[in-house]
């Protein structure tokens, strides 16, 4: 069954955790596979406990060049890993793998299924999010009934996104213009896309409150320093 938690939980006014979600790391599984395809569950264990320790908020297991049996043995490692440190677990794409993982988020792209469908396959209480492109898709985005968070971006070119064209600064600016503009319609949102600590600076004077990093975290040599760094470049 999936866990209880709301919108509050991102932006802290939730029951489920005490402090707003500000640091969102997303993973593949490639460095955590043994040779024969089957996941390293003590390396990723490793990997995630020290983002968690040092300040990461919510990790996203995405990763559509394994097998299901391998996504689901994650969720296996990272679901109470999560509750352990009172963060989140996310899922992307696939409700299905959502389902069956019990994790606390859902996230989708703008191709894949509604808003409604995830809420009639995953019930009311996952957490949903959607990724924004453009100045319609964030305004969407902040007017449909049961999407809790969305991302804009990729601020920069990011290999981990190959083909999107990064949208720059100017997507992130936006949103924080329009929850500026009107704050009774704003809801949580994370810039992007390239993201580092060297680049968080120009990110968060541009409006951004939230990040998504994948490399910064991922291939850092120490994940919990790096984790550590970029969070103390966000607000508490």
């Amino acid at each position: 069954m999936l866990r209880a938690i709301h919108r509050g939980d991102l932006d802290g006014r939730g029951p489920g955790h005490g402090a707003a979600s500000r640091l969102y790391v997303c993973t593949d599984l490639q460095r955590f596979l043994r040779p024969d395809g089957t996941l390293d569950a003590a390396a990723f264990a490793g990997f995630c406990a020290a983002a968690f320790r040092g300040g990461v908020d919510l990790i996203q297991v995405r990763d559509k060049a394994v097998d299901v049996a391998v996504e689901l043995a994650a969720f296996v490692v990272l679901v109470p890993l999560a509750r352990e440190h009172g963060a989140l677990s996310a899922a992307n794409d696939r409700a299905d793998v959502a389902a069956l993982a019990g994790v606390d988020v859902f996230h989708t792209g703008q191709t894949d299924l509604t808003t409604a469908q995830c809420r009639a396959l995953l019930g009311p209480d996952v957490v949903l999010g959607r990724s924004c492109h453009t100045e319609a898709q964030v305004r969407a985005a902040r007017a449909e009934d049961g999407l809790d968070y969305f991302c804009t971006g990729p601020v920069l070119a990011t290999p981990t996104k190959p083909g999107r064209a990064a949208v720059g600064l100017a997507l992130p600016s936006f949103a924080a213009r329009l929850d500026a503009e009107d704050p009774a319609g704003a809801r949580p949102w994370f810039a992007i896309g390239g993201v580092d600590a060297d680049r968080l600076p120009e990110v968060r004077a541009a409006g951004a409150e939230r990040i998504v990093v994948v490399r910064a975290v991922t291939q850092a040599e120490d994940p919990e320093a790096a984790a550590r760094s970029l969070r103390a470049g966000l607000p508490g």
